[in-house]
């Protein structure tokens, strides 16, 4: 009987071929080394019909990925929501911690790359279920995946603790983001169909079936109906917006110069805004000048002039020892919104330069541009010169360098002296309060807290002439919300970006919003029946045209059937050719034997 021999070599040649053919196609092979480290060919394993698409440890470790996954997108979506408040952060941490840092940037960074990483993870896994691949996840990325749902869990934890205020912010931005959040999620459920329609009909067991199926379709229903719950007052009949917020610039312009000085408050009249808040303290000779914090050791030099009295009250100081201190120095060196490269040379000439001003300054620069006027006052600790008289020697200064009526008046002690004194003051309120309260106490204007914003309580406040004024909103979608809301004015860092809005980022129509609404819901579940019909046809093995050989052909096993056929044709080409012609005898099988020479 002739034998045909083949070199072992060329065995290796055929087997390698028909396995990097079948078995290594390059973009499985790329998906199943950055998610598993499986680069060679052996390392990996098709689900096949009937099987689960891993075992009960990758399973548990797909469902992590999964959990990690919504958890670290909740944190990096709560904290870019939270961006507005980015400087309170980092000076909150100042106050602890005694040096500056930008931690609120570095957060955020920290938590982009987690969440980028664990979805490029996911994004590999639900590939893999789409190319009908056993999941097997390194375990590299399992301590990856730990590290991230660690750090997701303790920064929420911490801040939800320390800045709980910012959970409110994210619900505010849910009234902005909500349409578009819909959007994205029934485009991710779609892509996800594909997976789950696939292991759907391979399974045999009913139970899992079920299961799985029953999951997606309660996520896909639940997301369907989500617009049913939501609430925008940005959502609104055409014609009903109102005017745009007045502008009050923080402290002056905080991004363009350092804050609380002649020179912020002159950019911020420059930039456009309609009034001027500050923060109000006297010194120990009766002089009220200009400080948000109690001490001198933020936004001053003091450490270098007073080193031993950096911790001393900033009341307890002299008016001619406090105009021995710079006020602009830090502003260039900590660069505290990350603005001072713009600034020309002759800016950073003049913010280098700045002293603290005193009240009868800052109200100068406001009489002379015609500005409103806010500020808080600060009352001197016990033993303090003025620590009685704080509130009239503060009225005096006002009554004799502007215009009472540009004036809104917060402190609330003494109120009631203070509107018999000067009846043109616009009594101002920090408080809630019921509107016979507010009528009784001459109150023309609330100052609230951005996160307490509600369209129907600035509806009925205006009904009786009380305007209302919120704080702190810089981020554009924010002064979006309360433009939609019906506020009067907002207090802003951003002067200069706000003044450019000329209407808001998202406005609709409820006409508008249905239309955009149902649409979403129709495409996307056109396509998920589309990808169940296919899969369905697919894994029935449904012929283009009536042949029960080529039903078999289209079924799940037609590619491997395919790939052994060509075993022959591969092999057949390394046959000796002067055999090929070799005729064999009807008893005689006409087979090839490979023999290792």
């Amino acid at each position: 009987m002739p034998v045909i021999r083949l070199k072992l070599g060329k065995l290796k040649v055929v087997r390698r071929q028909l396995l990097q053919r079948y078995e290594h196609q390059p973009f499985v092979s790329c998906l199943a080394g950055l998610y598993g480290c499986q680069w060679r060919r052996y390392q990996r394993a098709r689900a096949q019909p009937g099987e689960c698409c891993c075992s009960k440890v990758e399973c548990g470790s797909f469902g992590l990925l999964i959990l990690t996954f919504f958890l670290s997108f909740l944190f990096l979506y709560f904290w870019s929501e939270a961006q507005n408040d980015y400087n309170d952060f980092d000076w909150f941490n100042f106050g602890t911690l005694g040096f500056w840092f930008p931690w609120s940037l570095v957060l955020l960074v920290i938590a982009a790359a987690l969440f980028t990483y664990i979805a490029l993870l996911l994004v590999l896994a639900v590939c893999l279920l789409s190319e009908g691949q056993r999941l097997y996840l390194h375990w590299s990325h399992k301590t990856g995946i730990m590290v991230a749902l660690a750090f997701s869990i303790t920064a929420t934890a911490i801040l939800s603790d320390l800045w709980s205020k910012e959970w409110k912010t994210l619900l505010l931005s849910l009234q902005v983001t909500a349409p578009f959040l819909h959007v994205a999620a029934l485009s991710l459920m779609a892509i996800v169909s594909w997976p789950v329609a696939l292991h759907f009909f391979r399974m045999n067991k009913k139970v899992c079936q079920v299961a799985l199926l029953g999951l997606y379709l309660s996520v896909l229903f639940s997301l369907y109906l989500v617009p049913l719950g939501m609430y925008s007052p940005c959502i609104k009949e055409a014609g009903t917006l109102g005017p745009a917020p007045a502008l009050i610039g923080h402290r002056g312009a905080p991004m363009l110069a350092p804050e609380n000085t002649v020179m912020s408050f002159e950019k911020a009249v420059e930039a456009g805004g309609e009034g001027l808040e500050t923060d109000v303290t006297i010194s120990y000779d009766g002089i009220p000048f200009l400080m948000h914090d109690s001490t001198l050791r933020r936004t001053t030099n003091i450490a270098e002039v007073f080193p031993n009295r950096t911790l001393l009250d900033a009341s307890m100081f002299t008016w001619a020892e406090l105009q021995q201190l710079n006020a602009g120095d830090w502003f260039l060196s900590r660069d505290p919104f990350g603005t001072v490269s713009s600034l020309s040379e002759v800016d950073h000439y003049q913010a280098q330069n700045q002293s603290i001003p005193s009240l009868a300054q800052f109200l100068e620069v406001a009489a002379r541009s015609g500005k409103l006027v806010l500020f808080d006052l600060r009352r001197p600790p016990y033993g303090h010169p003025y620590s009685e008289s704080y509130i009239s020697t503060t009225l005096q200064v006002v009554q004799a360098h502007i215009n009472s009526s540009q004036v809104l008046w917060l402190p609330s002690k003494d109120r009631e002296l203070v509107q018999a004194v000067d009846p043109d003051l616009q009594q101002t309120s920090g408080a809630k309060a019921s509107i016979q309260e507010l009528t009784d106490a001459h109150i023309t204007r609330l100052n609230l807290h951005y996160s307490t914003m509600s369209q129907q309580q600035i509806s009925k406040y205006q009904s009786v002439n009380i305007s209302t004024n919120l704080y702190v909103i810089s981020q554009p979608w924010l002064y979006t919300l309360a433009w939609c809301a019906g506020a009067q004015s907002v207090t802003t860092n951003s002067v200069h970006i706000l003044s450019n809005i000329n209407k808001p980022l998202f406005l609709m129509t409820p006409e508008e919003y249905s239309l955009m609404w149902i649409l979403t819901d129709a495409v996307s579940a056109f396509l998920v029946i589309a990808i169940f019909t296919f899969h369905w046809w697919r894994e029935r093995g449904l012929p283009f045209w009536s042949s029960s050989r080529q039903t078999q052909e289209n079924g799940p096993y037609s590619k491997f059937r395919t790939e052994l056929s060509d075993v022959w044709s591969i092999s057949s080409i390394n046959v000796r050719p002067d055999l090929r012609s070799m005729p064999s005898s009807p008893s005689t099988p006409h087979l090839p034997t490979i023999t290792e020479e």
